[in-house]
C-alpha cells in the first residue's frame, strides 16, 4: 500500500508534542462529517474504534490515518496533507485545547486516462 496522507513539518511538530504530552502512540480518523467531523481528528491509538467501512490511507509520524469510506469516496483522487493552523482542534481530539489545530489539505493525484 502507497501511503496517501503526508504530514507538514508544523503539524509533525504538533503531533510530537502530543505524544510528549500524552506519552502514548496515537491515531488519526479523517470523517466526511460536519463541523469537528471535517477535521483530521486525533486520538489515542485504540481510543477510535475504526469501523469496518473505514480506511487505513497511511502513517503520518508513525501514527495510523483512517478515513471514512464515503470520504474516500469524495477524495480518491487525491492525496491528503495533513497541516496545522491556529485555532481550536475538535471536541474529542487531542489537540483541543492549545490553540493549534490539525488541518486537512487535499493535493489532486493524476488520473491515469
Amino acid at each position: 500500500m502507497v501511503d496517501r496522507v503526508a504530514i507538514t513539518p508544523e503539524a509533525a511538530e504538533l503531533l510530537r508534542s502530543l505524544r510528549a504530552s500524552h506519552a502514548l502512540p496515537l491515531m488519526f480518523h479523517q470523517s466526511g462529517g460536519c463541523c469537528d467531523g471535517s477535521s483530521p481528528m486525533s486520538y489515542p491509538q485504540g481510543g477510535f474504534i475504526v469501523g469496518d467501512h473505514d480506511m487505513l490511507l497511511g502513517h503520518i509520524g508513525g501514527a495510523p490515518f483512517y478515513i471514512s469510506a464515503s470520504q474516500f469516496e469524495a477524495w480518491k483522487h487525491t492525496n491528503l496533507a495533513i497541516d496545522v493552523v491556529t485555532g481550536r482542534g475538535g471536541m474529542f481530539s487531542l489537540d483541543n485545547g492549545r490553540e493549534k489545530r490539525f488541518l486537512t489539505r487535499s493535493i489532486i493525484c493524476a488520473v491515469p486516462g
